[in-house]
């Protein structure tokens, strides 16, 4: 029983890195590939899919799943994703005054903020490192999905929270999105021709970040880095108010939420 028991795990393990190597694959292609019969590899397939590890596309074929991509991107995070974006991040607050935050696909539909630089403005993003948030109606969560606009960054006003503008870009990992690159924005002080800036500067700042040099170990498995370089803080720092007690009378000193 136990020598079965470790076939079925070896041949599901087959299925799924060809359908991860591929990126889309048929059925057939995959059976073949892992030198099963065509029911064997749809019996795995479909146990693959319903754990979220693949998915079944329209036309049939299958692609990696929500849950490997999580697996993948927290692996990355293990080996220093936070470390690598801090860099990206301070640039970003350096060149625009916005908070900058790091997410990626958290449990079930949501979006998992993993990292901060907080704005420099009196009035910024409060920090929600930690924090889930929705795929849909979320700038983080739209880009983790795949879906961009033609310029190639994802625009929400008013989603998670009012008063918000989030802008946000995939962190590739060849033809894989890894993370979301975000920056957050009271939307009071933000007109169309800031944001288009704000989107090529993360585009730019998107694309440097797994080549960056200088990674540091990462964590124990399973777990963000609990700090970074810079002052980033991560999803083992707790959220703070980030809003200076000088301007405590100003109405819109509220905690912002992308």
């Amino acid at each position: 029983m136990a020598e079965s028991s470790t076939r079925t795990v070896d041949r599901a393990l087959s299925l799924l890195g060809i359908v991860c190597d591929r990126g889309s694959v048929s059925l057939a292609d995959a059976a073949r590939d892992a030198d099963l019969s065509a029911s064997t590899a749809l019996r795995l397939l479909r146990t693959l899919e319903a754990q979220e590890f693949i998915r079944r596309e329209g036309d049939g074929r299958y692609t990696p799943g929500a849950r490997i991509v999580q697996l993948g991107a927290l692996a990355l995070a293990n080996e220093s994703l936070v470390s690598l974006a801090s860099d990206a991040m301070r640039r970003m607050v350096e060149a625009t005054g916005e908070s900058c935050y790091l997410s990626i696909r958290g449990a079930g539909e949501t979006a998992l903020y993993i990292a901060i630089v907080e704005g420099t403005h009196s009035v910024r993003h409060a920090s929600w490192v930690g924090r889930s948030i929705p795929l849909h109606g979320s700038a983080a969560g739209t880009v983790l999905t795949g879906d961009v606009d033609e310029a190639g960054y994802s625009i929400v006003r008013q989603g998670v929270e009012s008063d918000v503008t989030a802008i946000a870009v995939p962190v590739m990992v060849g033809h894989r999105i890894v993370a979301a690159l975000s920056s957050v924005v009271p939307s009071y002080r933000i007109d169309d021709e800031q944001i288009a800036r704000i989107g090529e500067l993360l585009l730019t700042e998107a694309g440097s970040i797994i080549a960056a040099p200088g990674s540091a170990p990462g964590s124990a498995p399973g777990s963000v880095p609990s700090s970074a370089p810079g002052g980033v803080a991560t999803s083992t720092d707790a959220p703070t108010s980030t809003i200076s007690p000088a301007d405590s009378t100003d109405p819109r000193n509220e905690e912002l939420a992308s």
